[in-house]
């Protein structure tokens, strides 16, 4: 079984398709370092680097030319750093009064990724992207403003059905909070039928937050990493190399260790409180937010004491200072420097992720944010035989921080392809009447 892999980043998503036996034969990338670790990992496959408008004719060319098989699937991850539904209402306003809207060009690689489709054909087609994907409006080749599910469908035509769904990973056994949009579309005759009775091709989950009708409870921080040698964002304590090579923090300064030291399990930096050994007194005001009622706006309070309230002692919390040695509390949202919870899943990796300002980022006990290793961890990496290293040398740090945090977990896309091939097996029929049954009922 055949694949190309669109918006393939580093190739972590594609793990999920080969261990269900499904064969990256293309893909293609715009950053060199990488397509480099995904040529590294999948060196069977063809790369084409590049702008999709610029490859998009040499990828249909290459596989028609090179493969007699059908294109079992395709897998398409756009970026999502342009996708969000604001404003769509006032959108659609300016243009039908003739103005054209300005709008996230990213959002439009979406027209060559169905132009590839609709000439390959593929058998299943998989999107996987923000939630936000699903409101989001682009202006289409003809200059019209469309949703883009919408424009999904209608490029692919009455040939394939299909539709998006949410999703949440720690549903599927993933030790981390992080909803995805799974847009799932197929030509299969039996794909139809399946989707024909059940509305969906997503596989059931086997996670619930309480673990309840026969559900297993989310995977918590403390299931995936309690226990791993300790670290500290310190010179001398940052990494253990004797454990895992990938076992390793960035350092914190003093002033970041000292805010990142008196924050408690699941709080913020922010909320820290008075550690004068002489007062202690604990009932400063903390930080918080509010919705500005005028624009709807969700804004961080200004005011939140940096000295203590009692004794006037300066507070462990983020602050600036200026040339002239003037300090204030540091802008940011109850979110920042904040500690996660031991018995909950992670909050959702992003490519910031070992930084300690990043939302909710900060190691659950120890005073750093996770190792570049327990990310592997989080995002099920670790299940599967994937290496960061290109001719025996680890890859920088950087390059490996943002491969994993945009990357979607493999083990996700490793059920949904493998509900796909279940739904293919011509066994499936069999419990065909059935599903009907249940569906009448």
């Amino acid at each position: 079984m055949n694949a190309i892999s669109l918006f393939s980043s580093a190739g972590i998503g594609d793990l999920g398709l080969h261990t269900n036996g499904i064969n990256t034969v293309v893909n293609s990338e715009i950053l060199p370092d990488r397509m480099e670790l995904f040529s590294a990992n999948f060196p069977q496959s063809k790369n084409f680097l590049g702008d999709i408008w610029e490859t998009k004719e040499d990828i249909i060319k290459y596989y028609k030319e090179n493969y007699d098989e059908e294109l079992f699937l395709l897998l398409a991850t756009p970026p999502c750093q342009g996708m969000s539904p604001n404003g769509a209402g006032k959108l659609l306003s300016e243009y039908r009064k003739g103005l054209r809207p300005k709008l996230d060009e990213r959002n439009r690689l979406i027209i060559p990724t169905l132009d590839v489709i609709t000439a390959l054909k593929p058998k299943w087609v998989v999107f996987e992207n923000v939630p936000k994907m699903k409101d989001t409006v682009i202006l289409d080749e003809n200059d019209r403003l469309v949703n883009i599910i919408e424009y999904i469908r209608e490029r692919l035509g009455t040939d394939y059905v299909g539709g998006a769904e949410v999703v949440d990973v720690a549903d599927y056994g993933v030790p981390q909070n992080r909803k995805r949009l799974i847009t799932i579309f197929t030509r299969s005759e039996v794909g139809k039928e399946y989707f024909d009775i059940t509305g969906s091709f997503i596989p059931e989950s086997t996670h619930s937050q309480n673990g309840k009708n026969g559900k297993r409870k989310w995977l918590t921080l403390r299931e995936a990493i309690f226990g791993l040698p300790e670290l500290e964002g310190r010179k001398g304590k940052e990494k253990d190399s004797s454990f895992h090579e990938l076992h390793f923090v960035n350092l914190l300064d003093d002033k970041k260790y000292t805010w990142v030291k008196h924050t408690p399990e699941g709080d913020t930096a922010f909320n820290n409180q008075c550690i004068n050994p002489h007062c202690g007194f604990a009932g400063n005001r903390k930080h918080g937010a509010t919705i500005d009622k005028k624009d709807g706006i969700n804004k961080y309070n200004t005011d939140t004491p940096l000295y203590c309230e009692k004794c006037n002692s300066l507070l462990p919390r983020p602050y600036t200072e200026d040339k002239s040695g003037n300090i204030r509390i540091m802008k940011g949202y109850t979110s920042a420097y904040k500690r996660m919870f031991w018995d909950e899943p992670a909050s959702t990796l992003t490519m910031n992720f070992q930084y300690a300002c990043s939302d909710n980022k900060l190691h659950p006990e120890q005073n750093r944010v996770l190792s570049i290793y327990e990310a592997t961890i989080i995002q099920t990496i670790n299940n599967y035989n994937y290496s960061f290293k290109i001719n025996g040398k680890l890859v920088k740090t950087g390059l490996i921080r943002d491969s994993i945090g945009e990357s979607v977990p493999p083990k996700l896309i490793d059920m949904v392809c493998s509900n796909i091939l279940s739904i293919e097996r011509v066994e499936h029929n069999r419990f065909k009447d059935a599903y009907k049954q249940l569906a009448l009922l």
